[in-house]
């Protein structure tokens, strides 16, 4: 799969923030494609709504303020103890939930670590832009009742996403994008250290 990505002109030493949601084998195969090194922001959003769907509806409205305040904080050290004392709140009467917060909880705070300002924060925080799209794509291939073979499935997903891209607009806060690219050659050249979890 790297091979094909590389002969399609990617290169793997370019430092990239990959935005993701899933369980650990979508994240374990970022990292065996592009290395340990990848630095993965996972989606706060989907994060939150795990969380949340382990407590009980008197507990959600408090905790999913608590987290939105905890990841509106700039500075990643206090967002991250904002977090750990809600997981430290959770953790003897809702245990499931804590752990789902703890997972992963550094890979939440990436756009945290590299302090990326306001709006393109916002936007890379979270899945949601790369699902419209997809949600678009679906809306096209949905039409189609019957798929010959995987190359006419590759016609019609194609054919959505150009179809998607008539909705387009630019992404909140791409004039920060600079910004992005100086932090992510920082982190390779050391200058930032990024952990894992």
């Amino acid at each position: 799969m790297l091979e094909d990505l590389i002969r399609r002109g990617l290169d793997p030493a370019r430092p990239r923030l990959y935005v993701l949601d899933g369980g650990k084998a979508i994240h374990k195969a970022v990292r065996d494609i592009f290395g340990k090194e990848a630095l993965i922001q996972r989606c706060q959003v989907h994060k939150k709504r795990n969380v949340l769907s382990y407590l009980p509806e008197s507990e959600q409205a408090n905790v999913s303020v608590a987290m939105t305040m905890a990841y509106r904080e700039f500075e990643y050290e206090a967002a991250k103890g904002k977090l750990m004392g809600i997981a430290n709140n959770l953790e003897y009467r809702y245990p499931k939930a804590a752990a789902s917060l703890l997972e992963g909880l550094e890979e939440t705070l990436a756009v945290h670590r590299l302090k990326i300002p306001g709006m393109l924060r916002e936007t890379l925080c979270s899945t949601n832009p790369m699902e419209s799209a997809n949600s678009a794509c679906r809306g096209i291939i949905r039409r189609v009742s019957n798929f010959r073979d995987g190359e006419m499935a590759l016609r019609h997903a194609a054919a959505g996403f150009i179809e998607a891209e008539r909705g387009f607009r630019r992404i909140k806060g791409y004039r920060q994008l600079t910004v992005l690219m100086a932090m992510l050659e920082n982190q390779t050249t050391g200058t930032i250290e990024i952990e894992t979890a």
